[in-house]
């Protein structure tokens, strides 16, 4: 069984958001880890780069497949998780401790279009 963390806000495409105050830390599930299997590189958007809610902003490559990553939210990246370039395979060590790209939120209402921890799970179990 995957780990889902509550508070967090989750999307059907396996990303997850961590709000605090105006900016968000985006990143992947633990289910999506899982799915993806060891994970050798992350592709990274540029700092000051915009982000749209449901739009590609980098990938992941694993030993079996690339999996586009879709923002959960829309903004603008303060800052990338630039240890990940070097050691991708923190995603598969800890998903949610390892967050991809921090954004500042330009529209908290679209936090509500996502999945709670409770929802996400039911939506993995489906």
């Amino acid at each position: 069984m995957s780990k889902v963390i509550e508070g967090l806000y989750y999307s059907e495409s396996h990303e997850y958001v961590r709000v605090e105050g105006d900016f968000g830390f985006i990143g992947i599930t633990d289910y999506a880890q899982h799915a993806l299997g060891n994970v050798v590189y992350v592709d990274l958007p540029e700092v000051d780069d915009e982000v749209e809610a449901g739009e590609e902003f980098g990938a992941v490559e694993s030993v079996k497949a690339a999996s586009d990553l879709n923002s959960p939210v829309s903004g603008t990246v303060v800052e990338v998780n630039e240890a990940l370039d070097d050691e991708p395979e923190l995603l598969n060590q800890d998903a949610y401790e390892n967050w991809i790209i921090k954004v500042q939120l330009s529209d908290k209402a679209e936090l509500d279009n996502l999945m709670d921890a409770k929802a996400y799970e039911e939506f993995c179990n489906q």
